[in-house]
């Protein structure tokens, strides 16, 4: 039997699963350096150390251990099938008969980085940027199309002392998809607790990089708050109608709201001159979504818009207005309908982004 036990980013994230297979084992085989961490679980077990770059090695040994009617258990750092050991092993496995084998997922790099910087995850990939064994062009492909496909990216391995053109291909990558404000998190595992930061790419450097380091791309609607990264998913937080909101908005179905500004409004401009004031009052209220620029008032249970100007854009009115005008039946449809009209705010920001504005 070969355990392949992902041990997780440190001692406090192993999971019970990891343990118990560690305690079963006979055998202990992996990289010197994960080995290490665990050595007050391995008393009176057979340990092997291997060097970087012995994986192949380490997995033949396990399999020859096996045969030989051992229990091993093959060690990975983070998840074993993120990078790690099951995928040499199964590589290899095939050449035997009858070999056992289980997996024992572990907390990965993206997950440990994504606890310690908030919440940055919705949809991502996690692409590595070592070309030991795959060619540059391979990575920056992936890269591109992950990237514009407007997804959370998690980058293993960015750089080390002898290869760093891949992180300036990734880099490079990131100005021309994402522009010089795209948000770029480094979480840095060579300290204790590591440590994190938060940059736009165009103030990431090589010097603040490291082997030890996972970094998170966000996504155009991710942003920072309280020097956390959050990605909003769009969930519906349910509120009254305000009683002008919903004068302005049986206005709007009766077809009495003007496009563009409203410069007869006593009010007008709020925000700024030539502001779109179609959706004076939001009809998305209260999103709780801060990339566009509104935020709690704390301890208020309140949702403050004064600094979201995304909704009074000209481009963004065009993208919302027609279709508000298809969902909207009756004003009670601003809160019946939330979700609806949530995910039609998405599709619009995405198209334009406040950030581009």
């Amino acid at each position: 039997m070969i355990n392949v036990v992902g041990i997780g980013q440190n001692r406090d994230n192993i999971t019970l699963g990891a343990l118990k297979a560690i305690e079963e084992s006979d055998v202990i085989i992996g990289y010197k350096k994960y080995i290490n961490q665990i050595d007050d679980l391995i008393e009176g077990k057979e340990v092997i150390k291997k060097g970087m770059g012995d994986e192949i090695s380490r997995a033949e040994l396990a399999i020859e251990k096996s045969i030989n009617g051992e229990t091993v258990s093959l060690i990975s750092s983070g998840d074993p099938g993120v990078f790690g050991m099951a995928n040499v092993l199964y590589q290899i496995v095939s050449k035997y008969d009858d070999i056992d084998i289980k997996v024992y997922p572990g907390v990965s790099a993206l997950n440990y980085a994504s606890s310690k910087l908030g919440a940055p995850l919705h949809d991502f990939a996690a692409i590595s940027l070592s070309n030991i064994l795959t060619p540059l062009s391979e990575i920056e492909k992936k890269l591109r199309y992950a990237l514009e496909g407007d997804l959370i990216v998690a980058i293993y391995n960015p750089i080390s002392k002898t290869r760093k053109e891949p992180f300036r291909r990734f880099k490079k990558c990131v100005l021309e998809c994402k522009g010089e404000n795209a948000l770029i998190a480094i979480v840095d595992s060579t300290y204790e607790p590591a440590k994190e930061t938060i940059v736009k790419v165009k103030d990431l450097t090589e010097d603040i990089v490291n082997m030890s380091c996972t970094l998170i791309v966000g996504n155009d609607l991710t942003y920072v708050q309280n020097n956390k990264l959050i990605t909003p998913r769009g969930y519906v937080i349910r509120s009254n109608i305000h009683e002008l909101s919903k004068q302005h908005y049986e206005k709007f179905l009766n077809g009495e709201i003007p496009k563009g500004p409203n410069r007869d409004c006593e009010f007008y401009p709020c925000h700024y001159d030539g502001q779109c004031c179609d959706f004076c009052y939001c009809p998305f209220y209260p999103c709780g979504d801060s990339s566009t620029g509104g935020e709690w008032i704390k301890g208020k249970n309140v949702w403050n818009c004064k600094e979201c100007m995304w909704l009074h854009d000209e481009e963004v009115v065009n993208c919302l207005r027609e279709p508000i005008e298809d969902i909207l039946d009756e004003v009670d449809d601003l809160k019946s309908k939330k979700k609806t009209l949530l995910k039609l705010r998405r599709a619009c920001l995405l198209n334009n982004n406040p950030t581009d504005l």
